[in-house]
């Protein structure tokens, strides 16, 4: 079983899918993580080196990768389904669950946060809010492809857990 998370940035993605797979005794992979060890750099760093259109190409490279892995969670980054085929991919390679969290939630996670995202690192609250309201606008009929739909702001786990579980 391939499970694939989507959604926004500060949905969660990370954190839900570390509880998803030990909760259905698979591993968990971070696409992000996977990047950075892939091509030995942080992925701040590779944006402010590069540009966000050779991130995007080499983000898909490291998506395709996990096709060779099974029984697994994998968090993919807040954009990966939103460029080229990529969510058409996800959907055909494993079972894709958007995490879905409203801008309120976003907003109140992003300013807690201890990680600076490259996109929003220069932006004042105001505009953070103006972009993540229009980002989040552009991607979510992307997100809503996605097979399975988890409230992101409360997630009840276990019982989605077993609603996965179900489907093998």
């Amino acid at each position: 079983m391939r499970i694939y998370l989507v959604g926004y940035m500060y949905s969660g993605k990370s954190t839900v899918g570390r509880q998803l797979a030990k909760a259905l005794g698979l591993r968990f992979i971070d696409t992000d993580n996977l990047f950075e060890e892939r091509y030995h750099t942080t992925i701040p760093l590779f944006f402010h080196r590069y540009d966000e259109a050779a991130f995007r190409l080499l983000e898909q490279q490291v998506l395709h990768a996990t096709a060779d892995m099974d029984n697994v969670v994998v968090a993919t980054g807040g954009g990966t389904p939103c460029y080229a085929d990529n969510m058409d991919w996800i959907n055909l390679h494993g079972v894709s669950v958007h995490l879905d969290a409203s801008l309120t939630c976003l907003l109140e996670r992003a300013s807690r946060s201890r990680h600076s995202r490259p996109l929003l690192a220069e932006m004042n609250a105001e505009e953070r809010e103006a972009f993540m309201r229009r980002q989040l606008e552009e991607r979510m009929p992307v997100y809503t492809r996605a097979l399975f739909r988890l409230a992101a702001e409360n997630p009840d786990i276990q019982t989605f857990a077993q609603q996965l579980a179900a489907r093998r």
